[in-house]
């Protein structure tokens, strides 16, 4: 790889894992609340079909990431109603906000798999999620209402007996990890890849939830996550493009050359490397919000 060929291919690492940067920061913000929100693919996924919808029928691009937001916020919203009014198992009602998200963008979609775009360029995006990141950063660990929002994640009831309303507090960060997840599907379907398809965010939803925890909870990290999934994704691409072959003495280097096998590696390195974090359980239960996935009873 020549010096061209390395800078192009770290534009396209930049542009391919900016999604999982939204989705990522978006879901940290969310679970430093104290909740735990597995619907980040099927809120992807409504927010790319809901912005692609409304750029075709309304040519604006403002409308489709306005409109591909407020999708996120419906989803994410109905996700906090089960969650903190009705007290639904926060597992359980992510993954079925996931199923639903999969069936109502393969539903809204439909009659528009095919349709032509003409996509955004990335690279405003590609700063903005820098933006965003750092900003997340900032509101944590340099200002009050992060620093409230990170003691109802870590003590719901030190944080409701010193007067803060605990269920508005969870309430906004869902809403912002809705919307963020929302926003990274709508930046696939018109600046990534312009169109729809049905299952395009492909599992960036889940990446970006290990995202969270390869990131023991700390919003800088998430870009550093994103890049090592991003950078090996484009990388098996860029072996099958040169026709790249494992030697013939490794054990069945047919099945090991075979285009499968570098299609999962991006997901077998994320999992690798969770191993490796997950293995101190020690760094794990300190980074962890305390209160993760324990509802909060009103009065208790």
């Amino acid at each position: 790889m020549n010096y061209l060929e390395f800078i192009g291919f770290l534009q396209i690492v930049l542009i391919a894992t900016t999604p999982v940067v939204f989705a990522g920061i978006g879901e940290l913000v969310t679970e430093k609340s104290g909740v735990l929100n597995l619907g980040v693919e099927g809120m992807m996924l409504v927010g790319a079909v809901t912005a692609f919808v409304t750029l075709v029928i309304t040519g604006s691009y403002l409308l489709a990431f306005l409109f591909s937001i407020f999708a996120g916020i419906f989803m994410s919203g109905l996700f906090a109603f089960l969650v903190l009014i009705l007290m639904s198992n926060q597992v359980a009602t992510g993954l079925s906000l996931t199923i639903f998200g999969i069936g109502l963008s393969s539903m809204i979609g439909k009659k528009y798999i095919g349709t032509p775009i003409d996509g955004l360029t990335p690279w405003y995006f590609v700063i903005l999620s820098f933006l965003i990141v750092f900003l997340v950063g900032y509101f944590f660990y340099k200002t009050k209402s992060g620093l409230i929002l990170r003691a109802v994640g870590e003590s719901h009831t030190s944080a409701h007996a010193l007067g803060y309303s605990v269920l508005k507090i969870r309430l906004l960060a869902i809403l912002f990890g809705g919307s963020m997840c929302a926003f990274a599907g709508s930046y696939i379907s018109i600046c990534y890849a312009p169109m729809w398809q049905e299952g395009m965010i492909a599992g960036r939803g889940w990446i970006a939830l290990a995202l969270v925890v390869f990131s023991t909870w700390k919003p800088s990290r998430i870009l550093i996550g994103a890049y090592i999934f991003g950078g090996t994704s484009i990388f098996q691409m860029h072996l099958q493009g040169k026709g790249f072959k494992f030697p013939h003495w490794v054990p069945f280097d047919d099945f090991f050359s075979s285009a499968p096998f570098f299609n999962m590696s991006p997901y077998l390195a994320t999992m690798i490397v969770l191993v490796i974090i997950s293995s101190n359980k020690l760094r794990i239960k300190l980074s962890a919000p305390a209160c993760l996935t324990m509802p909060f009873y009103k009065g208790s």
